[in-house]
C-alpha cells in the first residue's frame, strides 16, 4: 500500500528563526507528535508541554491526507517560479516541521522533494531515526526525552527547560548552536557601549535570561522567533 502522509498545512513564508532565518521556505507541517497529543487536557502531564504550535488533524492551509506524488506536487506549486522563464527562483527549500515530522516523513518523500529541486530540512525533537538524506537537521530538544539524533547541523534548544539546560548537550556535534527564549520575547534595545551594565539589570524574563547565558556561554548564540515580531506565519 503506497504511504499517505497526514499534513496539518503547507504555506510559503520566511524561516524565522535560528541559522536559516530570513530564507525563504515552504513550511510543511506534519500532523501528530510523539511528545505531546496536542490537547490542552494532556498538556500538564506531557514531556514537552510549552508548545505553541497546533499540529492536530489537517484542517489547516492545504491540509489533508496526501499521497507522495500529491505531497511533493502542493509543495512545488507554493514555490514562486520565474516570470521570466517560469524556473524556480533561488534554490527551493521545503522545512519538513510539526508536531514531530520524524513520524511520517521517510526515505522515499526526502528524495522525491529532492529530485524535485528542493533542499529538504527537518526540525525535530530528535527522539525518532530520521529519514536518509535530509540536507538540514535542526534538532530542538526536549525536556527528559531520550535524543537518538546526536549530529546534526543546528541544535536549537528552548530555554529555559528545568529538564534540559545546555550543558547536558554537550556530547551534540553541530554547527550551529541556539537558544531560543520560551514564549515571551519583549524587544529590548540596548546601546552596545552600555551592554554589560544593562545586561547585569535586566528583569527575570525568558528572554533576559537566555541573552544572559549566551554571554556568558559564547558557544551559544541567541535566536528569537523573528516570524513573530513582524507579524507572519
Amino acid at each position: 500500500m503506497a504511504a499517505q502522509y497526514r499534513i496539518k498545512e503547507i504555506f510559503y513564508t520566511l524561516q524565522g528563526e535560528g541559522a536559516q532565518a530570513g530564507r525563504p521556505a515552504v513550511f510543511c507541517r506534519f500532523s501528530k507528535c510523539n511528545l505531546w497529543n496536542g490537547r490542552e487536557n494532556g498538556r500538564a502531564a506531557a514531556v514537552c508541554n510549552f508548545c505553541d504550535t497546533d499540529f492536530i488533524g489537517t484542517d489547516g492551509h492545504l491540509g489533508g491526507v496526501y499521497d507522495l506524488e500529491q505531497l511533493v506536487t502542493v509543495i512545488q506549486q507554493q514555490w514562486p517560479g520565474s516570470t521570466a522563464n517560469g524556473q524556480a527562483q533561488g534554490k527551493p527549500y521545503v522545512v519538513c516541521t510539526g508536531g514531530e515530522p520524524a513520524l511520517q516523513l521517510d526515505d522515499e518523500l526526502v528524495s522525491a522533494l529532492q529530485r524535485a529541486g528542493f533542499e529538504v530540512a527537518i526540525e525535530t525533537n530528535g527522539t525518532l531515526p530520521l529519514a536518509n538524506g535530509i540536507d538540514w537537521v535542526c534538532l530542538s530538544p526536549k525536556g527528559e526525552s531520550e535524543l537518538v539524533v546526536i549530529e546534526c547541523d543546528e541544535l536549537k534548544l528552548v530555554y529555559p527547560q528545568a529538564d534540559a539546560p545546555p550543558e547536558r548537550f554537550d556530547h551534540i556535534q553541530a554547527d550551529h548552536y541556539y537558544l531560543q527564549p520560551m514564549a515571551d520575547y519583549e524587544p529590548v534595545v540596548i546601546a552596545s557601549d552600555k551592554l554589560q551594565g544593562a545586561v547585569e539589570s535586566l528583569s527575570t524574563t525568558n528572554t533576559h535570561k537566555t541573552l544572559q547565558y549566551c554571554l556568558k556561554h559564547p558557544r551559544w548564540k541567541l535566536s528569537l522567533q523573528t516570524h513573530k515580531m513582524i507579524r507572519i506565519e
